[in-house]
C-alpha cells in the first residue's frame, strides 16, 4: 500500500516559500503557525535501536545484543547473561513456542491442484495417480480424459506424454531417477512399494519407513503421514503414539488431511476434546466427510457451538463443489463398477 497520502500531510505547501515576514500565507494560512510548526516536529518519531538485557538490565544496541534463539522475544548483552537467565526464562519460553506451535499447526490450508486440470486434488487416494515418469501426481478424471483419447494416445502419460514403463524394473528405474533428483513423492511412493512388497520388491518395513522419512524431509507431507502411521500401529518400528502425533502433525502443517483427522482422534482419546474438533473442523472445511461426520456429532453433543458447525458445514460443501467434476464422477463411476464385477 503506498505512504504518499501520509507523506503528504508533513509536506510543506506554501508556494510563497520562506520569509522574515510575520504575515499569514495567502495560500496555505496554517504552515506558518509556529505552534503547528512544533507539533508537526515533536510527531516526528525516532528509531531507538536499543534493548534491555533480560538478565542484568543493561542497555546495547539490538543488533548486537544475543537472543533466544528458540522463542525470539528476549535479548541479552553477552552469552553470560543467556545462560544465567536460561532457568528464570525456561516456561515463558516454552509456552510462547507452544503459542507458535499451535499458530502453524492449525492454519487452514488449501488443498493441491491438479497439475493439468487445475482442479483442487480429490481427497480419495483412489482417484489420485502418480507418474514414474515425471513424478506428478494426477487426478483421476486427466487419467480418464487420456484413456478415452483425450490425448495423443492412451499408453502416454498424462502429464508429459511419455509411454509407461515395459516392467517392474523399468518402473523401478525411473522412480530411482526421480529420487536421485530429491523427489520427495517418489521416496513415498519407494516406500509404499516396499510397504507392500510390490514391484518385485520384498516386504521390509524397516526400509519403507527410512524412506517415509526422506520423503518427509524432501517435503512430502503425505510421506510424514505415513511414518505417523507405522509409529502409531508399531509397523517395523517400535510402537510410540508420541512419535506418530509428532509426524502427523508435520504431515498435516503439510497440508495432510488424513493425518489431520488422526490428530482429532488421537487428542480426543487423551481427553483434549478442544484441540479435537479444531483438527477436525479443518479437516472437515477442507472436504474430509470422516471429520465432518466428527463435528456433527459435536454439535449434537452441544462440545461445538451451532455458528462453528454452520460454517464447518458450508465450508465443506464449497470443496466438495471445487473438487468436483464430470471426467472424475465418470472415473469414480467405473471404478466402482469394475470392483463390482471383480466380486
Amino acid at each position: 500500500m503506498s505512504n504518499n497520502e501520509d507523506n503528504n500531510d508533513h509536506k510543506l505547501d506554501c508556494s510563497g516559500g520562506v520569509t522574515s515576514s510575520k504575515k499569514e500565507c495567502t495560500s496555505c494560512e496554517q504552515n506558518n503557525n509556529e505552534e503547528n510548526i512544533t507539533d508537526g516536529i515533536n510527531s516526528i518519531s525516532i528509531r531507538d535501536d536499543t534493548s534491555k538485557c533480560a538478565a542484568c538490565g543493561k542497555e546495547g544496541n539490538s543488533d548486537d545484543m544475543n537472543i533466544c534463539n528458540k522463542c525470539k522475544m528476549v535479548k541479552y548483552c553477552n552469552a553470560a547473561c543467556k545462560k544465567k537467565h536460561r532457568t528464570k526464562h525456561k516456561k515463558a519460553c516454552e509456552r510462547r513456542l507452544a503459542e507458535l506451535h499451535d499458530e502453524k499447526l492449525f492454519k487452514e490450508m488449501d488443498r493441491e491442484e491438479c497439475p493439468i486440470c487445475f482442479l483442487p486434488m480429490p481427497i480419495d487416494e483412489d482417484q489420485l495417480f502418480f507418474e514414474s515418469c515425471c513424478g506428478k501426481v494426477i487426478c483421476s478424471g486427466c487419467i480418464l480424459w487420456i484413456w478415452k483419447g483425450g490425448g495423443k494416445g492412451k499408453d502416454i502419460c498424462a502429464f508429459c506424454r511419455k509411454p509407461p514403463p515395459s516392467s517392474d524394473e523399468e518402473n523401478i528405474e525411473r522412480v530411482k531417477n526421480l529420487m536421485d533428483n530429491g523427489n520427495g513423492v517418489a521416496f513415498d511412493q519407494f516406500a509404499g512399494y516396499y510397504d507392500v512388497g510390490d514391484y518385485g520388491l520384498p516386504q521390509d518395513y524397516q526400509k519403507a519407513n527410512e524412506l517415509f522419512l526422506k520423503g518427509g524431509e524432501l517435503g512430502c507431507a503425505v510421506a510424514y503421514g505415513n511414518l505417523g502411521n507405522s509409529y502409531y500401529h508399531g509397523r517395523g518400528i517400535e510402537m510410540d503414539t508420541k512419535k506418530a502425533k509428532y509426524y502427523w502433525e508435520l504431515a498435516a502443517m503439510g497440508g495432510d488431511i488424513y493425518a489431520r483427522h488422526n490428530l482429532g482422534c488421537l487428542e480426543g482419546h487423551a481427553g483434549n476434546e478442544r484441540r479435537a474438533y479444531k483438527h477436525w473442523i479443518l479437516a472437515a472445511r477442507a472436504g474430509h466427510e470422516n471429520s465432518l461426520d466428527k463435528v456433527k456429532q459435536g454439535y449434537i453433543d452441544g462440545e461445538v457451538a451451532k455458528e462453528d458447525f454452520a460454517s464447518t458445514l458450508r465450508a465443506y460443501h464449497e470443496r466438495q463443489k471445487e473438487m468436483k467434476s464430470d471426467a472424475r464422477d465418470e472415473a469414480f463411476a467405473e471404478r466402482n463398477q469394475e470392483d463390482v464385477e471383480m466380486m
